[in-house]
């Protein structure tokens, strides 16, 4: 292919970068709603599937633990093949795990078929930040998309409950999955034309010894937490189970470190404000899963809504994150990064405090008020974040950098269902004789059960309000951090000396690698 052909698939791609954002967005939409669609659903599913507290949570994590887990091997997949193609192969695996999971009886069977769709996720979230990075070469047009990037990452997770309320109230639960089906062949039609071929020159080989460890370590530590209420948090199994996972993340540094390909390079972490960004992203995430996780059965379990009543009532928050998030953005360039992240996460753990005065008498009106605090300052600190944490990585590492970026999200977000979760179950098994929720509420259903429910209420709005209480001072010592990480600097250089070189020009790279990167190509003229 000519130079000529070369800089006319380059300037036509760049004129289409805002539509290529508009996919990439309905790209990572699809993927984020599907965090907490689910949790609207999940009274319907320990009625209808027969499940217990740990099935619940399994069914909501089994997507998001896949998803954690497999970003890093992804994101280095995405940056040898191609992210185009792995967007692409992500869509296709999600649409497929969201038509099982339709067709699902038990609970173990749709375990497993959330499971397929967060494997597809894995592919697709790295790939649309690191497509993002590759189109828009300018860099305040390109902290404008992040910006609206991270929005629509945040805000997904906020309407997820009320898509899911709405078609659980006018169709059967499978709807929650079918839905994925039609956005995703927009998606990928849409794609085929706007998304641009994108890859890293002189990829070096797989680290699959990396991503096994990886693996096993994200997944043995998700589970630790989540069964840690049915066996005991100092239980022989709780503590092995956990020791071993802590052991298997050492022996993922260790070899990152030693390994002439890593697969996720260390020297990221050197870098203070990549860390602070990401520890950041991370408490973020912890904290907005964990609280949308425990507000939808709320509005349910105890204040009696319908899924399509429960998810109305989480618009308010949802419209606070994403008035937020431009402001955010704004707040940052204007006044640097530390004041919107470090102020998102004190309104953050504010709203987290106030949550936890509730009472089994407490109405919608003061979940609403500390729903709407929290979105305010996730949105506010949300974007900051995630453009500070790529701004410090060259284009030569887009796919790494991002699924590491896309991680902190995940990992967070896993863990917060699986703490708040956790913490909530332990409380309300407690105080309940050992009786998990779904059978209270099955209980209060039959003749003669109305008598449980004030009581189940109040032992899961106890268990809520210590959840909550332990993730605000996960909040506050995430606050000391970005502090920290965030101090101003007089110049900017980044990692120079800790980072690769900068994506070569056209001029520098084979023609190969120019055709799979035309638009990282046309960045260089």
């Amino acid at each position: 292919m000519g130079s000529i052909e070369m800089t006319e698939i380059a300037d036509r791609a760049y004129s289409r970068r805002w539509w290529t954002l508009g996919v990439l967005c309905l790209s990572l939409l699809v993927i984020v709603v599907d965090t907490t669609i689910v949790n609207v659903a999940l009274p319907t599913f320990a009625l209808d599937l027969h499940a217990n507290s740990s099935g619940l949570q399994w069914i909501v994590d089994a997507y998001t633990l896949t998803f954690a887990a497999l970003l890093l091997p992804a994101g280095a997949i995405a940056d040898r093949y191609g992210r185009h193609r792995s967007l692409a192969g992500g869509l296709a695996l999600f649409a497929a795990g969201s038509l099982a999971a339709a067709f699902t009886q038990t609970t173990s069977e749709l375990i497993a078929a959330r499971a397929v769709m967060g494997i597809g996720g894995a592919f697709i979230m790295p790939a649309t930040l690191s497509i993002l990075m590759a189109v828009f070469a300018d860099q305040a047009e390109r902290t404008r998309a992040i910006g609206l990037w991270s929005a629509v990452s945040g805000l997904g997770v906020a309407i997820g409950p009320v898509a899911g309320g709405w078609l659980l109230t006018h169709f059967s639960w499978d709807s929650i999955f079918l839905v994925n089906l039609p956005i995703v062949a927009i998606a990928l039609v849409a794609g085929h034309w706007l998304i641009p071929a994108s890859r890293s020159a002189g990829s070096g080989r797989l680290d699959l010894a990396g991503a096994a460890l990886s693996v096993a370590a994200f997944t043995g530590l998700t589970y630790t937490i989540i069964e840690a209420p049915s066996h005991g948090w100092l239980s022989v199994q709780t503590l092995g189970s956990g020791a071993l996972s802590l052991a298997l993340l050492a022996g993922f540094v260790a070899w990152e470190a030693r390994a002439a390909h890593p697969m996720l390079p260390l020297r990221l972490f050197r870098n203070p404000r990549f860390t602070g960004a990401g520890l950041s992203i991370t408490v973020l995430f912890f904290a907005l899963s964990g609280v949308v996780f425990l507000s939808s059965q709320i509005y349910q379990f105890v204040l009696g809504y319908s899924p399509l009543a429960a998810g109305v009532r989480a618009l308010p928050s949802a419209a606070a994150l994403a008035v937020m998030s431009p402001a955010g953005a704004f707040l940052a360039k204007r006044a640097g990064v530390r004041v919107p992240v470090t102020l998102g996460l004190v309104l953050l753990a504010a709203g987290m405090v106030f949550f936890a005065t509730a009472s089994g008498s407490s109405g919608y009106g003061h979940y609403v008020l500390a729903m709407v605090i929290d979105s305010a300052g996730i949105g506010l600190a949300m974007s900051a974040a995630t453009s500070a944490s790529m701004r410090e990585l060259p284009p030569a590492i887009a796919g790494v950098g991002s699924a590491v970026n896309d991680t902190t999200r995940n990992m967070g977000s896993v863990l917060g269902v699986a703490v708040f979760g956790s913490i909530a179950a332990s409380v309300f098994a407690g105080r309940m004789g050992g009786v998990s929720l779904g059978a209270a509420a099955a209980a209060a259903h039959r003749p003669g059960g109305a008598s449980v429910l004030p009581a189940a209420a109040d032992a899961f709005v106890s268990g809520a309000d210590r959840a909550v209480l332990a993730g605000a001072i996960v909040v506050a010592a995430g606050l000391v951090v970005a502090f920290r990480a965030f101090r101003p600097v007089r110049a900017s250089a980044p990692a120079a000396a800790e980072m690769p070189a900068e994506m070569p020009t056209a001029a520098e790279m084979p023609a190969a690698e120019i055709v799979e990167a035309p638009v990282l190509a046309a960045a260089g003229r």
